[in-house]
């Protein structure tokens, strides 16, 4: 690979391990303020709001300049979303309820995550040869996937009592901050990652595409937008791969809160203890996308569906597991099938998306759906919580629904194959 590759690789890294960071912090900040229960999974739900409402819009800024440039941009956003958190933390007094700023704080950083996406995926496709795609998609999947787990790891580090403690300490001289909580300190240090990603977006590489300026015509790209989508679902292997990367995640965001709820239940974890067992999966969730992207060809894609089954099936012996040392090797495996599952059907759907519309418009569709997904699947989570079902119901829902789900979109795919009229999917080398 190309050292430009590499470079949009770190600035991913950063900018993702932040996000997901920020969101533990905010968490904590709820559970500080003594939010009910079913706010925390709203956190994930106010971020994801900005990739449904804007679908239409941010395909064509990134589009519209230099993906690097649009990174750049995007990432000044998230840092805006995070000074506004901060303010949301410190201002208050202890214990005040101040749930729905910190909220809508961590949905502006979706709104900078929303607009970076097309471009951070987009850029692949302009960037690398087509056979090159899956060997890409193990990287930008592995890293995007291990810095959300990494990055909720680092959240519980932060917010930790240990940490907090020597964050407090740190003296500015000759400065009032006024910061006396854990959550306050840590979306400080958290400034910093996205700081990093920022200074990365500014070395990537201009990969030389033509980038004129779309309309300004907000109906026109509604319009366009609204065909994209029907395009790329009525596409026999676009709908596939659309509708399984959709499922997966909706599925993993919702696991997110499932496993710091089940982790305080069944095994007594504290939120920094949890997140620990999360940064675990990180270990499956590398090496299933490594191996996808060694033996798993893009003309073959499609064969890894029954893995999704498999791994809605395995997500319920959860509710059997009382001791860490099952706990661990569970979550690896889960995450292996997690990465093994998505990294082929993600590469499938940016090519048949970048020969029918183009990078940038492809993954806003994709986005827009796999985004409407987790909106669903959130708020449907936080429903039950609200409701209170118990912990080990809501893991048997979820399971037999990711395997039930998965299935019918495998039965789909055998009914496609046997038409005869699947489009034909160039058979090049893995690396």
């Amino acid at each position: 690979m190309p050292l430009g590759f590499y470079t949009i690789m770190a600035a991913q890294f950063f900018s993702s391990l932040a996000d997901n960071a920020l969101l533990v912090a905010a968490i904590a900040a709820l559970l500080q303020m003594v939010a009910p229960a079913w706010m925390t999974p709203m956190l994930k739900f106010f971020f994801t709001i900005s990739y449904v409402v804007f679908a239409a819009f941010v395909g064509a800024f990134a589009d519209s300049m230099p993906k690097g440039r649009v990174m750049f941009i995007t990432n000044l956003i998230k840092i805006a979303g995070c000074f506004a958190m901060f303010l949301t933390v410190w201002l208050p007094e202890p214990g005040e309820p101040f749930y729905v700023p910190v909220l809508l704080a961590y949905g502006i950083v979706g709104l900078g995550a929303a607009a970076y996406s097309p471009a951070k995926y987009g850029i692949l496709t302009e960037y690398l040869p087509h056979h090159k795609l899956v060997v890409a998609n193990g990287w930008i999947e592995g890293l995007t996937i291990a810095s959300i787990i990494l990055g909720t790891l680092l959240g519980g580090v932060l917010v930790s009592d240990a940490v907090s403690k020597q964050l407090l300490a740190f003296d500015i001289p000759r400065i009032e901050t006024g910061i006396d909580s854990g959550p306050e300190a840590a979306i400080l240090v958290i400034v910093v990652f996205y700081a990093v990603a920022a200074v990365f977006n500014l070395y990537i590489p201009d990969t030389g595409v033509d980038h004129r300026p779309p309309s300004k015509n907000p109906l026109f790209l509604i319009h366009e937008f609204t065909h994209c989508v029907r395009l790329l679902w009525s596409d026999k292997l676009g709908q596939i791969s659309l509708a399984t990367t959709t499922l997966f995640w909706g599925a993993g965001a919702t696991l997110q809160f499932i496993v710091i709820k089940w982790a305080e239940i069944a095994l007594g974890y504290s939120l920094s203890q949890a997140t620990i067992l999360q940064g675990i999966c990180a270990v499956g969730i590398a090496a299933g996308a490594g191996i996808a992207a060694k033996f798993v060809s893009l003309n073959r894609a499609a064969n890894v569906v029954p893995v999704g089954i498999a791994m809605g099936v395995i997500v319920i012996i959860m509710n059997f597991v009382t001791s860490v040392t099952v706990a661990i090797p569970l979550m690896i495996l889960i995450g292996g099938l997690a990465g093994f599952f998505v990294v082929p059907m993600n590469a499938l759907l940016q090519h048949r998306g970048h020969i029918l519309m183009g990078a940038g418009h492809s993954i806003a569709v994709q986005n827009f759906n796999e985004n409407l997904s987790i909106l669903a699947m959130i708020g449907t989570y936080a429903l039950l919580i609200w409701l209170d079902f118990s912990i080990y119901t809501v893991i048997v829902l979820f399971g037999l629904f990711v395997a039930v789900t998965t299935a019918l979109v495998r039965q789909r795919h055998l009914r496609n194959l046997r038409s005869g009229l699947l489009p034909v999917i160039p058979s090049g080398a893995h690396h």
